[in-house]
């Protein structure tokens, strides 16, 4: 009788089989992530059962019906199966909860669930095909995971199922048109998945529930099924950055129910269907990126309730209609880059809420309209790249919101209106290239909200006013190519944060105003092409963040001061066509970070080369010539990174530097130089060079001739040997296993092209490529870790082999055409690259630390001060590519996983593969296949965002 109550406590205490398998969600190798967490800290195993936990919810009869624990670091490497075992869950929510490994096949037994959510883990392999079983499921969330494989075709068993949403995954496949049986379906979310392929199902149409269709960001092909007018309950179609064609189905004009059409990005043809003008509650309709043409129907302006429209990056054309002026609540008209005519109607602006006007690169001609100064709400008025006449319209001083003004690149001309200069929100001011005439109004000083103030290319004329030195926010002041005259006002140097100042091309007289020293932000000083005198102030040496010095083409005189030594951040120098005299001073060699070009062209310098030139290693052009200079140039064999050389019209003597560079350098390079000589080992002159012209013997020239026979056998010789050694070398690498395809990859001829002094062979780099040494794989290619001989690592990136071998090509073209020039603190650094026919890699500087979205994976609770410290390092990375690279660069996939970071987490820049151009030729054609992540700019912030209309065509995008 004793024993019997002992008995029965601990039956009473025991945990109930509900709540072992909940404990098999604590059983994360880091013991803190309980300890660190106040819902698992209330889980106690002695507790009977589970229902007084935090997340679980109980059934009468002590059932765990509910298991939620959103945002909880639970760091499971797998699902537990366990947790099949609580076979009256209805709701499983696991999202955020930091869990990685497979979705366990056995989840199909919770024959009773109705809302399964593992969303935003690191979950990777296939979705099971037993959660087809799951018969009352309505609401399915795998997204932003790492699930692969076929969506399979046994969800179209869950008839009751609402949402399903599989978006930001890397499945693959084509959608199962057995989808369209899901008629209680009312989300359908696949997007962001880059390897779904085919076309979509026009099944699908069935799904007459549905509200929301996401297959943005895909592979998907073919065209919009007409079945979709069937979808009388549609709100968003967001269909955008696929591969999809044809033209859009007019039937979409039946979805009476739609707001967001978001068509943007892809490969659509034909016109505007004008049954779009039926969707009286459309809201948001993007078409921009596309191949569509014709002109934009009169019908949409019936879409009373368009707040965005966006058709810009197509092929439109016709007059844009006056009917547009009906849409009293639009927000946003985006028509740039498109090919319309006519004039800008002016009863756009009886669209009394827009808030922006993008109509640049089209060919609209007559004048602004007046009636523009009605829209007291607009914000940014793009223009510019037409042929807009006229003049400015003084009634641009009404808009009280602009906030940015571009008219660039048209024929207006006239006077600046002082109004403008009244816009108290107003920052930017662009009228480059105009036929714009008169004074800087001294009313500028009004409007201290400006940023960037650029004027140049036109016929501005008189003295800059000294009111200018005002504007204490002014970064940009461009004032090249006009007729300006006078000296420079003093007063500019009261603008502290200006970053550049350019002049160039006017008629600016006297001395160079020592206060300019005083602008200790300034990167970008352009004064050439005026006729400024006397010498370069010493006060530029507080200059300390100037890149880009620019002083050609002056009537400069005097000799360069020392303290040009503290222009530490300086890349370019040009001092050429001036008449600068004395020796170069040695401080000029401290200027290590010269790399684009040294230009001391066209003056009077005299005396010898100094030895401090031998530091610029980085430096890839000089131009010395027509000058006094004199002595040896050995000292320029130093400067590994040279790509051209002008050293003509000076006195120089003694043996031409023995290098790869030098052996490639044209005569032309050293004309007028009659004492320099060739030489065979850079110290002396070679004899036998200086006489063989005099070689006229017959038998001297058999001579000859058998010594270079002799030498073209040793040659092909030693090619052979190190042929055979280097195949050799290469199937040691790639191991037994490797395909004879594979093997072929690596044969010779190589090209090797480095950017600098490298102290390794390709041989040294093709034995690093193996699996083992694999850190990273990305957009367009794969990054191995490569320990040279002597202990350096680099970094190598082999591009991806692609079956359009064009995608490859573009890739490797554009990180070498954007990283070859560019050098910056955050912005990885291109060391040179290699290719043969079937292969090209990349040389990079190894960054030890990984990318950030490793470390933030691996680390959610990094300190602020760390963050704060990444953030501004890749913003100044950016930064540097948007406003000092000229032309400016786009880095287009902004993303964690290409910020690298050192091992003090100081961030650069990675893959450049998608990068751009601004100028160049296909920019605008690339730039509308946006890449990147699904969802990095969700349609939601695209409508948000009062600057949106650079989202696509500008720095934005990053």
């Amino acid at each position: 009788m004793l024993t019997m109550p002992k008995t029965l406590v601990l039956f009473v205490a025991s945990l109930s089989p509900d709540g072992e398998a909940l404990l098999s969600l604590l059983s994360a190798p880091d013991p803190s992530a309980k300890a660190s967490s106040s819902v698992l800290s209330s889980w106690n195993p002695s507790s009977p059962t589970p229902c007084s936990w935090q997340g679980i919810t109980c059934s009468p009869q002590n059932r765990v019906i509910s298991l939620s624990l959103p945002n909880t670091f639970l760091n499971l490497s797998s699902l537990p199966s366990e947790l099949s075992s609580l076979t009256s869950l209805q709701l499983l929510n696991l999202s955020s909860t930091n869990i990685s490994g497979t979705i366990p096949p056995s989840f199909g037994q919770l024959m009773r669930l109705r809302l399964l959510d593992l969303s935003s883990n690191s979950l990777s392999g296939s979705i099971p095909q037993q959660l087809g079983l799951l018969s009352s499921l309505q609401f399915l969330y795998l997204n932003s995971n790492r699930l692969s494989g076929r969506i399979p075709p046994q969800l179209a068993n869950l008839t009751s199922l609402q949402v399903f949403c599989l978006q930001d995954n890397l499945l693959n496949g084509s959608i199962p048109s057995q989808l369209g049986s899901l008629i209680s379906l009312q989300q359908f979310r696949v997007g962001g998945n880059p390897y779904l392929t085919g076309e979509i199902p026009p099944q699908l149409g069935l799904l007459t529930n549905l509200t929301t269709f996401g297959v943005a960001a895909t592979g998907l092909s073919g065209v919009i099924p007409p079945t979709f007018g069937n979808l009388i309950n549609l709100q968003t179609l967001a269909l955008y950055d696929t591969e999809v064609f044809g033209s859009i189905p007019p039937e979409l004009g039946l979805c009476s129910e739609l707001r967001n059409l978001y068509l943007h990005m892809n490969k659509l043809t034909g016109s505007i269907p004008p049954q779009l003008g039926k969707l009286q509650k459309l809201t948001s309709l993007l078409l921009w990126g596309n191949a569509l043409s014709g002109p934009i129907p009169a019908e949409i302006s019936n879409c009373s309730s368009l707040v965005v429209l966006d058709a810009s990056a197509n092929d439109l054309s016709g007059e844009i209609p006056s009917d547009l002026g009906k849409l009293v609540v639009l927000e946003q008209l985006h028509l740039s880059d498109n090919s319309f005519t006519g004039v800008i109607p002016w009863q756009l602006s009886n669209c009394t809420s827009l808030t922006a006007i993008q109509l640049d690169k089209n060919r609209l001609s007559g004048a602004i309209p007046w009636q523009v100064g009605e829209l007291m709400h607009l914000q940014n008025f793009f223009l510019w790249g037409n042929s807009v006449s006229g003049t400015v319209p003084a009634s641009f001083g009404n808009c009280t919101e602009l906030y940015a003004l571009d008219l660039s690149r048209n024929k207006l001309a006239g006077t600046i209106p002082d109004e403008i200069f009244g816009l108290k929100k107003l920052s930017k001011v662009l009228l480059l290239g105009n036929s714009i005439s008169g004074g800087l109004p001294r009313s500028v000083a009004s409007c201290q909200s400006l940023v960037r103030l650029r004027l140049g290319e036109n016929q501005l004329s008189g003295q800059i006013p000294k009111e200018i030195g005002q504007l204490q926010n002014l970064v940009f002041l461009d004032l090249y190519m006009n007729q300006f005259s006078g000296s420079i006002p003093t007063e500019i140097a009261n603008i502290t944060v200006l970053e550049l100042l350019d002049v160039h091309n006017n008629h600016f007289t006297g001395e160079i105003p020592s206060q300019l020293g005083e602008l200790v932000n300034l990167e970008l000083l352009d004064l050439s092409r005026n006729s400024f005198t006397g010498e370069i102030p010493g006060s530029f040496g507080k200059l300390s963040y100037l890149s880009k010095l620019i002083l050609n083409n002056n009537l400069l005189s005097g000799a360069i001061s020392g303290s040009i030594k503290n222009l530490q951040k300086l890349t370019l120098l040009d001092l050429s066509y001036n008449s600068f005299s004395g020796p170069i001073p040695p401080e000029i060699g401290y200027l290590t970070s010269l790399t684009i070009s040294l230009d001391l062209s066209s003056n009077a310098f005299n005396g010898e080369l100094p030895e401090t030139m031998s530091s610029l290693t980085l430096l890839q052009s000089i131009d010395l010539s027509h000058n006094l200079l004199y002595g040896k140039i050995n000292v320029l064999g130093s400067l590994t990174s040279l790509t051209s050389l002008n050293i003509s019209c000076n006195n120089f003597s003694g043996p031409i530097p023995v290098t790869p560079f030098f052996r490639t350098v044209s005569s032309n390079s050293y004309l007028q130089n009659p004492n320099l000589c060739e030489s065979t080992d850079g110290s002396s002159c070679s004899s036998r060079v200086t006489r063989r012209n005099a070689l006229k013997s017959a038998k001297t020239v058999a001579l000859v001739s058998v010594i270079l026979a002799s030498v073209i056998m040793a040659v092909l010789a030693s090619w052979i040997l190190h042929s055979r050694n280097h195949k050799y070398i290469m199937e040691k690498a790639s191991g037994a296993s490797a395909s004879s395809s594979g093997a072929r990859d690596f044969l010779y001829p190589w090209t090797f092209i480095p950017f600098q002094k490298l102290n390794f062979s390709i041989g040294n780099i093709l034995e690093c490529l193996r699996d083992e040494n694999v850190i990273g794989k990305g957009y367009s290619g794969v990054v191995y870790k490569a320990e040279m001989p002597n202990g350096e690592l680099i970094a190598v990136k082999k591009l991806w082999k692609t079956k359009r071998e064009e995608e490859a090509v573009d890739s490797f073209a554009a990180e070498i055409q954007i990283l070859e020039h560019i050098r910056h603190r955050n912005i990885v650094k291109l060391l040179g690259y290699c290719s043969n026919r079937s292969v090209k890699l990349l040389l990079y500087n190894y960054i030890p630390n990984g990318n950030l979205q490793q470390l933030l994976q691996g680390n959610r609770n990094l300190d602020w001060e760390t963050r704060y410290k990444i953030a501004v390092g890749s913003a100044q990375g950016l930064a540097y590519l948007h406003h000092d690279c000229v032309p400016a660069i786009l880095h287009r996939d902004v993303k964690c996983n290409n910020i690298l970071l050192d091992s003090k987490f100081e961030a650069y820049l990675a893959d450049f593969g998608l990068a751009k151009l601004m100028n160049s030729p296909n920019y605008h054609q690339a730039i509308s296949r946006v890449a990147g992540s699904y969802g990095y700019i969700a349609p939601g912030k695209y409508l948000r965002s009062s600057f949106a209309i650079m989202f696509k065509l500008g720095p934005k995008l990053d």
